[in-house]
């Protein structure tokens, strides 16, 4: 027995030194890169470079447009979440479904579907010429907003959609009984229920907006607005690169994304009400008359059609488009494009196959580490070195990608002597893993949480070994959490461009990469195509994904 507790101590060492190596240090690094000079502490340095006047326009320019979108995403999400739960919308599930397919599409792919639609001679002004001035001031900070607003909406809908769920109609029918109108019902009753929900959504889209870097490098950089992301980018890959100011920016970001934090959980922790109790609660849908159903109707059409339909109609349009001088005319469509990708000695085709290998290295190594960490953290004996290891493999997930990958470019140049893995294949797996982590091991905990102890115990009782009850036992029952994380990997990992276009080894491409390329160098209808393939790809695999755990639900 003694054996058995230093053996799993020091597995539990041995994992904790792998997130160290793969999060800690990288994170270290940052904030040492940023007041360490010259062997020695200087803060004067990053703060100079954070006091800059077009630095402090950066961190404005980030905490501007994170609020706009979150004042955005409200202004959208809560009729759209109450459309939704409280009306006779609400039998429609296939609504939830198709509101999440702006979150399956690539960002930077959905930006510049609208610039192609919406600039000089975009699509709209071929199909409609006289919003010519209309289109083209688009192009402005609102319109920014909009574009980023539309693609994190799902985040904020969904939320306050569950939030709802659980407020009894009980409690609005007895507002309307002492004579409250609608509005007032909803701020005095609704809106309050609503407010710890709502923080930890704003938080997310507030988050995700300051980490976000496709749509700010394609729409921000064209009307001349800069954040966080795309000066970070530009510090540490751009002659003359300077990881000093990437780093000073980058600690930045990490402490206010850590203040954010703990705004959201002090506003949670005072406004969290207990509204599922032992009497339970029940939902209404109110029917709408026909005036209102229409309208209704009418703005979760409009949604759809800004969130998906201009992006996906501009996408494959431009995609199929042989001149683009011509534009939307009858016999100038064709599909070359897509045949050029896959053509002998075609970059495209290497694009997707290393892709592809990159997705399924990365997904696999997460899902295996993930594992090891759920089984280690999750045990009922657990020490405290134990229950801390899954807090650090979730470390990443509330942290800006960019951040993490500019430590890992600093701390594995740093080991270049020791361990040659920088500029390789090798550091793009590694920093997939260290990204995408808390899905393995958050899928693999909601799986592993759901198994009872008596079929361990039964396993143990007849003699079965610890690896004979794993896997037997254990892994047939959690490995449903485990496909579903490796897909989700997969996916994310298959489109990356923060990592792929940081880290990528010279003259590596892979889909996301290649698309920006084309775009750069006038290629649009090939990097709308590879857009495509990417878009669909995904997609097909997410949705085949939920098929196959909605019937294996169903089988239970």
């Amino acid at each position: 027995m003694k054996h058995w507790k230093t053996l799993q101590n020091g597995i539990n060492l041995l994992i904790l030194l792998c997130l160290a190596v793969l999060i800690l240090c990288p994170l270290f690094m940052i904030f040492a890169r940023a007041v360490i000079i010259d062997g020695r502490p200087d803060f004067s340095y990053a703060l100079n470079i954070i006091f800059n006047p077009e630095n402090l326009r950066t961190i404005t320019n980030s905490l501007l447009l994170g609020a706009a979108v979150v004042l955005v995403t409200t202004i959208l999400g809560i009729p759209f979440a109450y459309l939704i739960t409280r009306t006779q919308l609400a039998k429609h599930k296939w609504i939830d479904i198709v509101i999440m397919i702006p979150f399956m599409t690539p960002p930077f792919i959905s930006s510049m579907g609208f610039i192609l639609f919406m600039q000089k001679n975009g699509l709209l002004q071929q199909l409609f010429p006289f919003t010519g001035r209309l289109s083209e001031s688009f192009f402005s900070f609102w319109g920014l907003v909009l574009v980023m607003s539309l693609h994190v909406l799902p985040f904020m809908i969904s939320i306050l959609k569950n939030a709802m769920l659980n407020i009894s109609s009980s409690l609005d029918e007895a507002g309307q009984i002492f004579g409250g109108n609608f509005f007032y019902r909803f701020r005095r009753i609704l809106a309050p229920l609503l407010s710890g929900n709502y923080a930890i959504g704003a938080l997310l889209v507030f988050v995700k907006t300051l980490s976000e870097y496709g749509t700010p490098a394609t729409f921000g950089t064209r009307i001349g607005f800069y954040v966080f992301t795309t000066d970070i980018h530009r510090h540490s890959t751009t002659s003359p690169i300077d990881f000093g100011k990437a780093a000073s920016l980058s600690s930045v970001l990490v402490l206010i994304c850590i203040l954010m934090w703990m705004l959201q959980n002090t506003v949670t922790a005072r406004h969290t009400y207990r509204l599922v109790g032992g009497k339970g609660s029940r939902s209404i849908q109110k029917k709408l008359p026909v005036f209102q159903s229409i309208l209704a109707w009418g703005y979760l059409l409009l949604i759809f059609f800004m969130s998906i339909g201009i992006p996906y109609f501009s996408i494959i349009m431009t995609s199929l488009i042989k001149l683009r001088g011509y534009g939307l005319q009858a016999g100038n469509f064709t599909l070359a494009h897509y045949a050029a990708l896959f053509s002998a000695n075609s970059k495209g085709r290497n694009a997707i196959f290393t892709s592809l290998f990159l997705a399924f290295a990365a997904a696999f190594i997460a899902s295996a580490i993930g594992v090891v960490i759920v089984l280690t953290a999750r045990r009922k004996k657990a020490a405290f070195l134990s229950q801390i290891l899954e807090g650090i493999s979730l470390l990443p997930e509330m942290l800006p990608s960019i951040v993490l990958v500019i430590g890992i470019m600093l701390f594995w140049n740093l080991l270049y002597p020791v361990l040659p893995l920088y500029n390789t294949l090798g550091i793009m797996i590694l920093t997939y893993v260290v990204l995408y982590l808390p899905y393995a091991v958050q899928y693999t905990t909601s799986a592993f949480i759901q198994l009872g102890d008596s079929l361990v115990q039964a396993g143990r009782t007849f003699g079965g070994s610890g690896f004979y009850i794993f896997r037997t036992i254990t892994f047939p029952l959690i490995f449903r959490g485990i496909l579903t994380g490796f897909m989700m990997i997969f996916i994310i990992s298959f489109r990356e461009l923060v990592a792929a276009s940081m880290v990528a080894p010279p003259s590596t491409l892979t889909v996301s990469t290649f698309i920006m390329r084309e775009f750069e160098q006038g290629s649009v209808s090939v990097g709308c195509a590879m857009a495509v393939i990417c878009v669909f790809l995904t997609t097909g695999i997410l949705m085949a994904l939920k098929y196959v755990s909605s019937k294996g639900n169903g089988q239970e």
